[in-house]
């Protein structure tokens, strides 16, 4: 790297930002700080994990009946900590918890955003050293100023987000972060402990030879859904081979896809009907961010993934996202 060259930290960016929008508030940027402080809080566990006693089971369940690991539950208390003690936040639902948490203190209650999140993705590779991540999205309140947020303030859908984005904890550790303008990468400099800019106004390829999708249930989807996978399968791809990846764990697998271009599909099968990702904590963000680096997300044949409103906080759904034309290609077989 040349010594001379500029490093712009995040705290740096956010504060450009509200200069070339001189009516910001300065809201959204300490939102977007105090989640990344939480991350490298996090990420220092992490990087002990093996080490300290932070690998394994909690001893207990979610509100979805899933074994909580205790990377798990340290990055939900991190997170919800860094929110509470914040003044840019009225309140934050967790994949970890059963109902939303309200912030009663002066400063929270007059704050203008509510923040939806799953502390730890991917927890099943906690302890076999496979990336992981956290996953944010941020919405203007709908609930008056001054008073304690409500549930409807986080059954928005997806299409009223004001910012969303993920943190993965990998080879190095990276904050992406969309808003309405554009999607902007940032990397963990370990030697002062910030977020960087390292890949600005991210945008994912319009088309690439990458599917990501768990084979191993192939034969429980749906007959469209088998359709829809034949189309990336070698032996069907008339003048081009398609490459098959599969992680478990959606930050990673919407990272790559950002970077490299390609689609990542978890379609609804067999116990999980409606689908097994969560629509406000893991679809919504991601199809967010994934738009606005030029790419789509649908639900199924008909929806786009954005347009639809949430019933409940745990709710699932399918999800087909990627490059554009790879979803578009999809969508015509399974419509």
């Amino acid at each position: 790297m040349n010594m001379n060259q500029r490093v712009m930290t995040l705290d740096e960016f956010t504060i450009q930002e509200l200069r070339n929008y001189p009516g910001a508030t300065g809201q959204l940027s300490g939102l977007l700080r105090d989640i990344g402080l939480a991350a490298k809080r996090v990420n220092v566990e992490v990087n002990k994990a093996g080490i300290a006693d932070i690998l394994g089971e909690a001893g207990k369940t979610n509100v979805q009946g899933e074994a909580v690991k205790k990377l798990d539950e340290f990055a939900n208390d991190q997170l919800i900590n860094s929110l509470r003690t914040s003044i840019y936040c009225c309140g934050v639902a967790s994949e970890e918890n059963e109902d939303f948490i309200c912030f009663e203190d002066e400063f929270s209650r007059n704050s203008k955003y509510v923040v939806l999140m799953d502390p730890l993705d991917g927890s099943g590779n906690i302890d076999v050293n496979v990336s992981i991540g956290t996953i944010f999205s941020v919405y203007r309140r709908l609930s008056p100023n001054g008073e304690l947020c409500t549930r409807e303030d986080f059954l928005q859908p997806g299409n009223m987000q004001i910012a969303a984005g993920y943190i993965i904890y990998g080879s190095s550790t990276m904050l992406v972060y969309a808003t309405r303008r554009s999607v902007q990468g940032f990397t963990l400099d370990p030697s002062i402990g910030e977020f960087c800019l390292s890949h600005p106004n991210m945008r994912v390829p319009e088309d690439s030879d990458i599917f990501s999708v768990n084979m191993g249930y192939y034969y429980l989807y749906e007959k469209k859904i088998q359709l829809a996978i034949d189309l990336f399968m070698a032996q069907n791809a008339a003048d081009k081979v398609y490459r098959h990846r599969f992680v478990g764990c959606m930050v990673s697998e919407i990272h790559r896809t950002l970077v490299q271009g390609g689609v990542f599909m978890y379609p609804a099968f067999g116990k999980y009907a409606n689908g097994r990702l969560r629509l406000c904590y893991e679809c919504n963000p991601m199809s967010f961010l994934m738009e606005k680096a030029g790419g789509a997300a649908i639900a199924d044949g008909q929806r786009r993934l954005l347009d639809i409103k949430p019933d409940e906080l745990h709710q699932r759904i399918p999800i087909f996202i990627g490059s554009k034309k790879m979803v578009e290609a999809i969508q015509a077989v399974i419509d």
